[in-house]
């Protein structure tokens, strides 16, 4: 191969760039990006950035990018697949390449009335609303609207969640754990409503919900998940289903084109993970220099999330049976597993609140 495109300048797509470096390849890299930013993280976003501690921070220093001889193409979209080789822009450009990582990430999901946050662009703008707001409402209470909330607070905002679900967090740490994480809300003044759906949002302030209340707000985001970013995909020649179909080595039906990160549905299962974006990179660009699948991406699917001054971490998958094995649910201090249905001293996933130590410990046996 003598060039190789990126499509997409976030996490994956740069530590993709990065792992073809370490991997040998020297040859052309062309990484293309809807944003005018260099590669950013973007977990800071709905934490120190919404406080104003901190601004922008790179995934990498400008030195580290020159050593990469990346051909930057940013603040340009990708518009169309127009062959296993070529990719069409919003320039009216394209870029042939030998080999294609799809790495487009994900768009946020929107109600109308809303704002959300997904980039750094969001972010500076909700960081100005939230400077004239006294009261945010927040549309889901999963990760990103649990942060978002706690900055909020943080702020000295008057905050109400609305979840749809009877408990938050529920699809990925379980009922009783989503439970516990939904009590940090009114431990630190914020209100938690579950169990009710939003009908609509009003233009001027203001969450009209289902059941006929309405919750004040001057700011309303909407943290209600993301979908894969595949709609310059459709038509093309790859597969598409819930994103990028490709195997548990991120190639996909098309052998000179892999996918990682949040757009890539690897083997049915799609993660939207900071470090499932950095594993997939390593597997998904050595299988690309081999032409065929030679390495499978394996994670325990980590994530954390810090809310109100406290670090929540999980890894592997949740079941009905969970374990506290040391702290306490009431004390907002504890590590809990998740055990294997058939086979229960099999432990599967772990979860913890602010106890770093003994998660890291527990996690080197997980199944």
């Amino acid at each position: 191969m003598k060039t190789i495109a990126i499509i997409g300048a976030s996490l994956a797509g740069l530590r993709s760039a990065q792992a073809l470096r370490q991997q040998g390849f020297d040859g052309r890299i062309v990484v293309v990006g809807d944003e005018v930013h260099l590669p950013y993280d973007r977990p800071p976003l709905s934490k120190d950035f919404l406080l104003g501690k901190v601004e922008a921070v790179p995934l990498a220093d400008q030195e580290d990018l020159d050593a990469l001889n990346v051909e930057w193409r940013l603040g340009v979209r990708a518009t169309g697949l127009l062959s296993a080789r070529e990719v069409s822009l919003s320039d009216d450009s394209t870029v042939e390449a030998d080999g294609i990582v799809i790495a487009t990430g994900g768009l946020p999901r929107t109600i109308p009335g809303t704002r959300v946050l997904r980039t750094l662009d969001d972010a500076i703008k909700l960081r100005e609303a939230f400077g004239t707001a006294q009261h945010v409402g927040i549309i889901g209470a999963g990760f990103i609207g649990a942060e978002i909330a706690s900055s909020a607070r943080a702020l000295g905002k008057d905050v109400t969640v609305v979840e749809a679900l009877p408990t938050p967090l529920t699809r990925v740490l379980g009922a009783e754990m989503g439970a516990a994480c939904g009590h940090l809300h009114g431990d630190h003044g914020s209100t938690l409503i579950t169990g009710i759906n939003v009908d609509s949002v009003n233009v001027d302030g203001g969450i009209n919900l289902a059941d006929g209340r309405i919750v004040h707000a001057d700011v309303v985001v909407a943290g209600i998940g993301a979908r894969p970013a595949t709609d310059w995909l459709t038509g093309g020649p790859v597969n598409l289903d819930n994103g990028v179909l490709c195997d548990a080595g991120g190639v996909t039906n098309v052998r000179n084109i892999v996918a990682v990160g949040d757009v890539a549905n690897c083997a049915g299962h799609r993660a939207e993970h900071w470090t499932s974006a950095t594993e997939q990179a390593q597997v998904a660009t050595r299988n690309l220099l081999a032409g065929e699948t030679v390495a499978t991406h394996t994670g325990g699917g980590y994530v954390w999330s810090d809310q109100y001054g406290v670090r929540i971490q999980f890894i592997g998958r949740a079941t009905d049976d969970v374990r506290v094995e040391d702290g306490s649910i009431e004390d907002r201090k504890f590590v809990a597993t998740y055990r294997d249905g058939d086979n229960p001293d099999d432990v599967v996933g772990i979860v913890a609140m602010s106890n770093a130590r003994l998660f890291t410990r527990l996690r080197r046996n997980l199944k």
